[in-house]
């Protein structure tokens, strides 16, 4: 008897120290900007089409930031105003899970009202409409 408690206790102890370090370990919300991808998200600055739904979300922020062509329902964010920033933008876009398939076409075949939750070292994009 005496044994099996005190399996059951550190059972119940690594649970809690898993759950703790997975806790963690998650990736901090930061915040989340809306944007409408309009005809001009779907061309690179110098007038070229984008190939795939991670360029398009990166030309919205380059285009609101560095070129103030702003889409009326387009919010503000304070993370992707830099090159750099973008160019993370883009890698973080491309990383398994951050837009599902359903998403990803309707940026690609038209100009959906998207969300962007923010993550320090991950995004997740949401068709809104």
């Amino acid at each position: 008897m005496f044994l099996t408690r005190r399996v059951l206790m550190a059972a119940i102890g690594a649970v809690l120290v898993a759950a703790s370090a997975s806790t963690a370990s998650a990736d901090t919300y930061l915040g989340s900007y809306v944007a409408r991808l309009s005809p001009h998200d779907h061309e690179a600055s110098d007038g070229y089409p984008l190939d795939n739904a991670a360029q398009v979300v990166r030309q919205d922020r380059a285009n609101y930031h560095k070129f103030g062509w702003i889409d009326a329902e387009d919010t503000g964010d304070s993370w992707f105003a830099s090159a750099k920033a973008r160019e993370r933008l883009q890698a973080m876009l491309e990383r398994r899970g951050a837009m599902d398939a359903r998403t990803r076409r309707a940026i690609m075949n038209g100009t959906p009202l998207i969300e962007v939750e923010v993550y320090r070292r991950s995004v997740k994009v949401f068709l809104l409409r």
